[in-house]
């Protein structure tokens, strides 16, 4: 049993629904398919939610638009028989949403359980339309079984519990193929509406595919699969056909934005292979993820990169106990929910350094003088400073401690073309070189360490 899941870009126009009936009929078995809401339309219900809570009434223009795109592919796809219902149950949720449009106009303001609730009409829409273009289908609504808890302020996914609801919505073997929108979810405790991020599609789909112990999850999207780096940026990119679990969470977590990171995690765990295709190119081989991958003819798996980066400096003679600050700044991150990209240390052993996401730079300093206050007022931390306007390149396959001196060939690949490399992660991870350069040199910089790796 197969768990299908369909990104915006294939259920956007009436072309990619054509294109995503024609996958999923021809399976020859029943099948779980994961759909978004139509393409771009997640942003549009953000944009006209802003619109209303400001008072501007374009909001209602915008509406309309959104509801004459949902009718517009109703009345195209779906069959003549199944038409009347389905303009029943999509007009009875586009009322819903038009409500709660006019309420946040009334009171000029956008409460953050509004716009979730707002953004989950999106994938409640497009389930119940794709359910009844396919043969054989039925709609399962996703807010009945994917539930949320709360972590540092975040919603993510009651696993234990989701598990559950999961095996008792969906008995197995399957009679009927069977539709459910991505991204959306429900408080565990208070049953208001939530969603899983950007993303969360791919979430919902891994998911129900391990509790499922599915025999293959494949992500439908816009490309032909993993490339060796962004194609828009390394025109000799090409498709990794092969590629293990690891070097794919790598790859995501380093900028690749081919899936969402955490869909990795629950199908890795139970050994389900993921098949990365293109809705649009559905003959293209696309790329198979397992826990092997074959031997690479390059030196790497691939190339990518972060921008809007920073590093966090911790200066002082403590850097020079590797295991201490090592363990404390971690740790400190991880408590207050923020990940860190990597670390680094001078071989002078006098500064330790973290990247991560600018947003969370001045935060990050924050903690990490509250942690190391004790050191701050004995003289064995000096200084915790900022540097922002980074980029991180990640440079990823399995056993890369295998190739010798790749680090160091990196840095004098970059160096030699002017490109000031701030920090570099090597020697710490079996899977990825890391290294920082200043956000301007970004793209070119990704651009020589594929080369490097490549040619």
């Amino acid at each position: 049993m197969k768990v299908l899941k369909f990104g915006g870009t294939s259920v956007g126009t009436v072309a990619s629904l054509r294109n995503l009936k024609a996958i999923v009929d021809s399976l020859g078995e029943p099948a779980v398919v994961v759909v978004s809401a139509l393409g771009g339309l997640t942003d549009k219900l953000i944009a006209t939610a802003k619109d209303a809570s400001s008072g501007n009434e374009s909001y209602k223009e915008s509406m309309t638009a959104m509801a004459q795109r949902h009718f517009d592919i109703i009345n195209e796809m779906v069959p003549d028989a199944a038409k009347e219902g389905v303009n029943a149950q999509v007009s009875e949720l586009l009322e819903q949403l038009s409500a709660i449009y006019t309420g946040l106009f009334l009171i000029r303001d956008l409460p953050e359980k509004s716009l979730s609730q707002i953004v989950s009409f999106g994938e409640r829409m497009s389930s119940i339309i794709v359910a009844n273009i396919l043969n054989n289908a039925t709609h399962l609504d996703s807010l009945t079984f994917m539930k949320t808890e709360k972590w540092f302020n975040r919603d993510i996914a009651s696993r234990e519990l989701t598990d559950q609801l999961i095996k008792q919505a969906i008995k197995l073997p399957l009679v009927k193929t069977i539709v459910t929108g991505g991204f959306i979810s429900k408080d565990k405790d208070s049953d208001e509406i939530t969603n899983l991020g950007r993303g969360g599609s791919d979430y919902t789909a891994a998911l129900i595919a391990a509790s499922l112990d599915a025999d293959l999850l494949e992500i439908w999207t816009d490309v032909d699969g993993f490339m060796t780096s962004d194609p828009r940026i390394i025109k000799s990119a090409s498709v990794i056909d092969r590629m293990t679990f690891i070097e794919s969470m790598e790859l995501c977590s380093y900028g690749a934005k081919v899936i969402y990171p955490p869909t990795i995690y629950p199908v890795f765990h139970k050994n389900i292979p993921i098949k990365i295709l293109n809705t649009h190119n559905p003959s293209a081989p696309g790329t198979l993820i397992t826990d092997h991958a074959q031997s690479l003819p390059s030196c790497v798996r691939g190339v990518s990169s972060v921008k809007n980066t920073a590093m966090v400096m911790v200066s002082g003679s403590l850097a020079s106990n590797i295991a201490q600050i090592n363990s404390r700044s971690y740790n400190a991150m991880a408590r207050n929910g923020i990940s860190i990209f990597l670390v680094a240390q001078p071989e002078n052993g006098v500064a330790f350094s973290i990247a991560l996401p600018q947003s969370d730079a001045m935060r990050a300093a924050e903690i990490l003088e509250d942690e190391f206050k004790p050191e701050l007022n004995s003289g064995e931390v000096t200084r915790i400073e900022v540097e922002d306007n980074l980029a991180v390149l990640a440079v990823v396959r399995e056993s890369i401690k295998e190739i010798k001196g790749l680090g160091a060939r990196l840095v004098n690949t970059l160096q030699r073309d002017s490109i000031s490399v701030r920090a570099i992660s090597d020697g710490a991870s079996e899977t990825t070189i890391a290294l920082v350069v200043p956000g301007q040199d970004a793209d070119h910089a990704l651009a020589l360490v594929h080369d490097a790796c490549y040619l």
